[in-house]
């Protein structure tokens, strides 16, 4: 794993715009473009830093819905690797009608459908490679680390890829989520440990480290098919690199809650709630404001 280079860029307190699940649906999504802009256009009115778009660009997984999600990125000048950090969501890598109809019935060996998997997730990273890696020629696999030197505070975002392959027994729905342990153990060695030390460290998934959690035997079904399988090891890591804070999307509530002292927030659905964002401030330190903000 390549830990980025430091940029040094001049502020005060760093404003962090968190968005998720935009789901696009092609051009003819007119609306959601549309409110889109708006936010986009919003953003730098406001003077945010850096946008997190933690997942589900696409609704089916259709690499056009990325290219308008970059496209838009680029005509707002949001398109660069200290502005903006995208991560996959399920949406974007599987395809259930296509895994239900083609995999299943003609594969029915899981490697093939870890082989397509496997490809999309390729294909994600190397179309978003500026974002990643700052480059064209570095690394662009996941997890990875944006390290961005402001001149009030060092902010590190470590990314984790945590989308799970479509399995028909354990994955139905292709919305269960695990980050794999290859991803865990590259964020838990020492030459990025010590890349981590005087930075303000933020978590990025795609998955909820909680859905529900009641004792609903419907919630619980629910949660199973939506929940990020191996959590308690993703929260270990995240204590070793010391996270104050994650954020994520996937379950469609702008949410927040605290699990063993790191902060977890919940984008939300930009396709549900196109007008309603999260927006962090960050200071000196372990200083930190979280707020869900609604436009007019």
């Amino acid at each position: 794993m390549k830990t980025a280079s430091l940029i040094k860029l001049i502020t005060t307190k760093v404003k962090i715009a968190h968005i998720s699940d935009l789901h696009f649906s092609g051009k003819k999504d007119r609306r959601h473009l549309a409110d889109f802009d708006r936010l986009l256009d919003h953003f730098n009115a406001d003077g945010v830093n850096h946008l997190v778009i933690s997942g589900d660009l696409s609704n089916n997984a259709d690499p056009g819905d990325w290219h308008l999600v970059k496209d838009k990125l680029k005509s707002h000048g949001f398109y660069h690797w200290e502005r903006c950090t995208v991560l996959p969501g399920n949406h974007d890598l599987i395809n259930l009608e296509e895994e239900m109809r083609f995999y299943n019935a003609l594969n029915p060996l899981s490697v093939f459908g870890k082989w397509s998997f496997d490809r999309k997730l390729a294909e994600f990273t190397l179309f978003f490679q500026e974002l990643i890696s700052g480059d064209e020629k570095g690394d662009k696999a996941f997890p990875f680390v944006k390290i961005i030197n402001f001149s009030s505070l060092k902010i590190a975002l470590a990314a984790l890829n945590s989308v799970y392959p479509w399995y028909p027994a354990d994955n139905p729905l292709g919305s269960r989520g695990s980050i794999t342990p290859g991803q865990l153990r590259a964020l838990s060695v020492e030459h990025v440990l010590a890349s981590l030390k005087g930075c303000f460290v933020l978590g990025l998934c795609h998955h909820a480290y909680r859905v529900y959690g009641t004792d609903s035997l419907i919630d619980q079904a629910f949660d199973w098919t939506m929940e990020l399988k191996n959590r308690e090891e993703f929260l270990e890591v995240l204590k070793r690199i010391k996270a104050k804070l994650v954020l994520h999307g996937h379950f469609h509530r702008f949410q927040s809650y605290t699990v063993d002292g790191i902060a977890f927030i919940n984008g939300g659905s930009f396709r549900y709630s196109p007008q309603c964002y999260s927006e962090l401030l960050l200071g000196e330190g372990s200083d930190f404001e979280q707020t869900f903000i609604t436009l007019p």
